[in-house]
């Protein structure tokens, strides 16, 4: 297999075997990407299709001053927001301070990673897509504010408003798991 930047430059040239073996290199790795920022795997399988055609062909763009690992991945979540902006729903700002109060620490320890995607895929859309951007891909709410065109405020109320519903879901899992082992 070629190297990475022989398969990059063949990108560039259109070679179609360099595409293919891109695509093989990074699609599983990206599909994952695509699944954090989707309700259903056909959702990600488009938004992953749609992320590789824009990889192809703006591949020329790629200068290397990161790696294209990451250039890739930027594509991916960002094809995942212009996804999701036409259907974005925000709920209506909260106040973070009222949404703090008894959230307590978010414990995944006991869940599998699986599950914990179940979790987040069920998330209303707007809480989903802040949820993956700070918590997972661990960008800052002002950045979040600034990729999504929405203010400071509903990012962090967003995120609040997420991890409520991910602990009050977790809650329930805990609660039926140990009723069931009673």
């Amino acid at each position: 297999m070629p190297r990475t930047k022989e398969l990059i430059k063949g990108c560039q040239n259109g070679d179609r075997k360099s595409q293919y073996q891109l695509y093989q290199q990074f699609s599983s790795g990206m599909m994952a990407v695509a699944m954090r920022y989707s309700k259903s795997t056909q959702e990600a399988e488009d938004i992953l299709q749609e992320g590789f055609i824009k990889i192809f062909q703006n591949i020329e763009k790629f200068r290397g001053e990161s790696s294209i690992g990451y250039w890739i991945k930027r594509i991916i979540i960002n094809t995942a927001l212009n996804h999701q902006r036409s259907k974005l729903y925000l709920y209506p700002m909260v106040d973070v301070d009222d949404l703090k109060e008894g959230m307590g620490s978010l414990s995944v320890d006991n869940l599998a990673v699986e599950d914990l995607m179940d979790l987040v895929q069920q998330l209303p859309t707007g809480c989903q897509v802040i949820f993956n951007l700070y918590a997972v891909e661990g960008y800052q709410h002002k950045e979040i504010a600034e990729m999504l065109d929405i203010n400071i405020g509903t990012s962090k109320s967003q995120y609040a408003r997420a991890r409520k519903i991910l602990m009050e879901q977790l809650e329930k899992q805990s609660k039926w798991g140990n009723e069931r082992f009673q």
